[in-house]
């Protein structure tokens, strides 16, 4: 009995040895993002996404601290304070397994777009689970700026909010309204028993859930523009999101959102949410945007953005697609062109 006690003795002391010196490995370990660069071919005016070889330009990792900045693994709204230019894409599938992909691949966040996507709240869920199964920020961004989408979306417990067309400061009052609990706003309660708060597992989530939060408006419209400066300062705003294709629309250019007058009132836009800032880094709104075929996301971040998303789930599918259907192709007209001209030298050798 004297052995077998100090044999387990010795067992359980190299045991507990090997444990404290040597960390578990990570169960899910995030890989560097890959970039793939199609040749160039042409689709439509504006695609859904920049063309995949932009993705050269930038390939950003999963976080991008400034000057004395360390990586730190906490919510959207601490690392842009900490710094940060966050890099993101937009999920218009509803598909957890491309929101999952998403993650994997290295992205910041990822916008699960009830505007413009087919999806309500029902298909959001299966995203969120999947997003933060990968340790990836959820942004819902909701078909329009109510209380009651607003109510819906912030009780499945995404780290942002985005409202779209935000065109004057009592509108971003409102919005900020819509996220805030009574007495400081007007959104529903039912906190004990929803996603946000862990079904009510989370005892802090009434005291911390503004901090946690990041409520971004979508400037996207003439109107939009002239009032960005005071919509940027609206107390609760800490993103203001341009919206290049809606601006295009509104300014006459549809068909053109490269024109030089969509890209002038942007730049109006970007320089008034940029002042915001300055007088107090405490105060004032972030810049966020859309990469596109004319500009690119590493423009946008010397111009001063913190929020970058540079492509749409749909639009990176499409262009993968079509270029393996024209490789693929490709390769069969050329095998053709081999054929025919092995049988006209085979005759002619005859």
């Amino acid at each position: 009995m004297g052995s077998i006690t100090t044999t387990t003795t010795i067992v359980a002391a190299a045991t507990a040895t090997a444990t404290a010196t040597t960390p578990p490995p990570s169960l899910l370990p995030k890989p560097k993002p890959r970039f793939l660069t199609p040749s160039n071919f042409k689709f439509q005016p504006f695609p859904l996404s920049i063309s995949l070889k932009h993705h050269t330009q930038l390939p950003i990792p999963k976080s991008i601290p400034s000057a004395g900045a360390a990586v730190s693994p906490l919510n959207l709204k601490s690392r842009l304070r900490n710094g940060e230019t966050l890099y993101g894409l937009f999920l218009l599938s509803f598909s957890p397994t491309l929101a999952e992909i998403a993650s994997l691949a290295g992205y910041d966040f990822v916008v699960v777009d009830m505007e413009h996507g087919p999806g309500g709240i029902r298909d959001a869920l299966p995203c969120l689970h999947a997003l933060a199964a990968a340790d990836t920020a959820a942004i819902i961004r909701v078909p329009e700026s109510t209380a009651a989408w607003a109510k819906k979306a912030l009780d499945l417990g995404p780290q942002g909010i985005m409202f779209p067309m935000i065109d004057t400061a009592q509108l971003a009052h409102q919005a900020v309204s819509f996220c805030r609990f009574p007495p400081a706003g007007c959104r529903g309660a039912a906190h004990p028993i929803v996603r946000a708060s862990k079904y009510g597992f989370d005892d802090g989530y009434i005291g911390n859930y503004l901090d946690e939060l990041l409520i971004m408006c979508q400037v996207e419209s003439k109107e939009g523009v002239a009032n960005a400066g005071e919509i940027a300062a609206v107390d609760g705003v800490d993103c203001v999101q341009m919206g290049p294709l809606d601006l295009s629309a509104s300014l006459g250019y549809l068909w053109d959102p490269g024109n030089k007058r969509v890209r002038e009132a942007l730049r109006e836009a970007e320089r008034k949410v940029l002042e915001s800032r300055k007088d107090d880094v405490e105060s004032g709104a972030y810049l966020a945007g859309f990469a596109t075929a004319f500009d690119g996301a590493r423009d946008m971040r010397s111009r001063g953005y913190h929020i970058v998303s540079g492509a749409v789930d749909i639009g990176l599918f499409r262009s993968a697609a079509a270029e393996d259907v024209i490789a693929f192709k490709t390769s069969v007209s050329e095998s053709e062109e081999e054929e025919e001209k092995d049988v006209d030298e085979k005759y002619w050798s005859e």
